[in-house]
């Protein structure tokens, strides 16, 4: 089970058999079923999750009352309302199974608790935070300067398994689009 979750950390740091004992204390196992709220909005996120398999999102109400997916993450990475997660305060977004998923969770405490006691995840943290973030500054950037096709053919070249996994009205949230424009896109792509 923590397998894939050692094998990422390996890709950034010199884990020791001390650090990959102090995952399997600190990170929990956990099973979701698909559509299911793991988080909810209003309330202070309890932990941070590894995907092992499975697709998760994270969606908030616009102001008309329709839901925004803000985020869609799958496997092999990690997930949470991270500013909430971070500085303990209610989220203002909902997590949701969108498949069937196998987590790993570890509670801020935990976390707090692994960064003090092992110095090589510490690091592989600031290495996964640091890509988080040039991950959303490019997000941003795509929403702001690319076409609606030219965000979907990105999308679909880096995560091909999302048009698998996920559907189409969470896809179409996600790249700011409206599902009748995605489904636009789709039919002149194919032919």
């Amino acid at each position: 089970m923590y397998d894939k979750l050692i094998q990422l950390i390996s890709r950034y740091v010199k884990v020791t058999d001390e650090d990959i004992s102090l995952c399997k204390e600190l990170f929990e196992p956990v099973l979701y079923p698909r559509n299911r709220i793991i988080e909810e909005t209003r309330k202070r996120p309890k932990y941070l999750y590894f995907i092992i398999s499975g697709y998760i999102r994270l969606f908030y109400y616009d102001g008309s009352g329709n839901e925004v997916t803000s985020h869609i993450n799958c496997p092999p990475g990690f997930i949470t309302s991270y500013h909430a997660f971070i500085q303990q305060t209610p989220s203002e977004e909902n997590m949701e199974s969108i498949t069937d998923c196998e987590l790993l969770r570890i509670s801020k405490l935990n976390l707090d608790k692994l960064y003090n006691e092992s110095i090589v995840l510490k690091n592989f943290s600031i290495a996964i935070f640091e890509q988080s973030l040039v991950y959303n500054e490019n997000r941003a950037k795509d929403l702001a300067t690319l076409t609606a096709e030219q965000r979907y053919q990105k999308l679909i070249k880096n995560y091909p398994g999302i048009l698998y996994n996920v559907p189409l009205q969470y896809i179409a949230s996600f790249l700011g689009m409206k599902p009748e424009s995605l489904s636009r896109i789709r039919k002149l792509i194919i032919s």
